[in-house]
């Protein structure tokens, strides 16, 4: 098995999605407590880079540009494709972990000519390692199917927590917010993320602000409505929706959005990257679950309640699309509701 005194260079591949670059924050403290000393560095696509920018294990953060390759000729993504496999290769890693598991992350892990390239046992892909981890990950938490590749290598499990590092200016950000809106004087601040990566996910936007009527109703709670690119007009119309005032959260960039979402009392979220952030950060959450399957993808910690319509056959089916989803539109407000009331209980945020 691996000399851990050879290892001085190490590369993490975790391409995309916010969440999940989220979650695989849990290897990094782990792997620098097993290597002192070693250079470790991070690869993901453009928008998840700030999820592990100001990592203090970390070194450097690559990114694989997506976007950049499509809008470019044949000839175009050749020569960017040689240039990055040639720098990565001249940086002359000694272990490499592929976290992400598709082809493109595979053919990344095999051309860096590591000596030792971890990766989960998928397919062909399987072939781009040579050290291969069986795949659990039907039975275990995402972050704990992290956690496997590093069991494969010995390496020792002491760091359950991810990570969600706020710089300053976030933080000034944040806190400047909070002073204009007199959000500190609030009894409970409580943020709703109505957002998420697939529609399938997606809770009704009148149902988001039924349940925000109920919450100021019942505790008082200052409402911040979470929203990122492209969701603003969704937003103002959750906003619109409510007998009572609430506010939106301004425009952020997402070392702003964790600075918010720390702040905050509590986070309800459909499953993606903004419920994902509020574990890291420590915030408690309550996560709306339907076609993904909260034992495997709920946010980690015990801090943190999740909700789903029990009843349904074919909840975390993992379809993107769905013709009824009835999932979450057999989610009644008062379940939700209820859930909220459980994690306040639980994190003693109100009588």
């Amino acid at each position: 098995m691996i000399n851990k005194e050879n290892i001085n260079r190490i590369l993490l591949i975790k391409l995309r999605a916010i969440g999940d670059v989220v979650m695989s924050t849990v290897v990094i403290e782990n792997l620098a407590k097993a290597f002192p000393g070693a250079h470790i560095d991070f690869i993901t696509e453009p928008f998840c880079q700030d999820v592990v920018k100001d990592h203090p294990r970390l070194n450097q953060i690559l990114t694989v540009d997506k976007k950049q390759i499509q809008h470019l000729s044949l000839p175009g993504k050749i020569k960017y494709q040689i240039q990055f496999f040639s720098e990565l290769r001249e940086k002359k890693y000694d272990l490499v972990i592929d976290f992400f598991g598709n082809p493109r992350s595979a053919i990344l892990t095999l051309l860096s000519k590591a000596r030792w390239r971890v990766g989960y046992d998928y397919r062909i892909r399987k072939w781009a390692y040579n050290v291969v981890v069986p795949s659990r990950a039907k039975e275990l938490h995402e972050v704990d199917w992290h956690l496997d590749a590093l069991q494969t290598l010995n390496v020792p499990i002491i760091y359950r927590q991810t990570d969600f590092i706020l710089d300053q200016p976030s933080q000034e950000f944040a806190r400047q917010f909070w002073s204009d809106q007199k959000l500190d004087q609030s009894p409970l601040v409580i943020g709703l993320n109505f957002s998420g990566g697939w529609p399938a996910k997606r809770w009704p936007l009148d149902r988001f602000a039924s349940l925000a009527d109920r919450l100021v109703k019942a505790w008082g709670a200052d409402i911040l409505w979470v929203w990122g690119p492209g969701e603003k007009q969704e937003a103002e119309t959750c906003s619109r929706l409510m007998r009572f005032p609430s506010r939106l959260l301004p425009e952020t960039n997402l070392k702003q959005l964790g600075a918010m979402l720390q702040r905050m009392d509590m986070v309800i979220s459909t499953d993606s990257g903004p419920m994902h952030i509020s574990a890291a950060v420590k915030t408690p959450a309550v996560g709306l679950f339907g076609p993904t399957q909260p034992e495997h993808q709920g946010p980690f910690g015990d801090k943190h309640v999740v909700v789903k319509y029990d009843p349904l056959a074919c909840l975390g089916c993992n379809r993107l699309e769905c013709p009824h989803t009835s999932c979450m539109n057999w989610l009644s407000v008062d379940r939700v509701f209820r859930a909220a009331v459980e994690c306040a209980r639980k994190n003693s945020l109100a009588r």
